[in-house]
């Protein structure tokens, strides 16, 4: 088994940070696309989802053409993000 050269270690600690942040606005903006449809305002709605998407399909290409590693740990950012916002968003009954 050979060990990372250690750029690979910045872009798996970039790739970290950039999905969590990534992850953050992702989800975070998913309340208001929720609001929006359950509003009526279909169409504001319907363009924020699909710049959601659209950014995260990018920052995801971008990471698969870094690699497996920086691949792996944006995922693990973006997961973790999802639990942070969901933590924050829970309402107790």
């Amino acid at each position: 088994m050979t060990v990372p050269e250690p750029l690979v270690w910045l872009e798996v600690i970039g790739a970290l940070v950039g999905g969590f942040v990534l992850g953050l606005v992702h989800f975070g903006t998913l309340a208001s696309v929720s609001e929006d449809y359950l509003a009526g305002r279909t169409t504001r709605a319907l363009a924020l989802h699909l710049l959601r998407m659209a950014v995260m399909v990018a920052a995801l290409i971008g990471l698969v053409q870094l690699g497996a590693m920086p691949l792996l740990a944006g995922a693990l950012g973006i997961v973790a993000a999802r639990a942070v916002v969901l933590r924050r968003t829970r309402r107790e009954p």
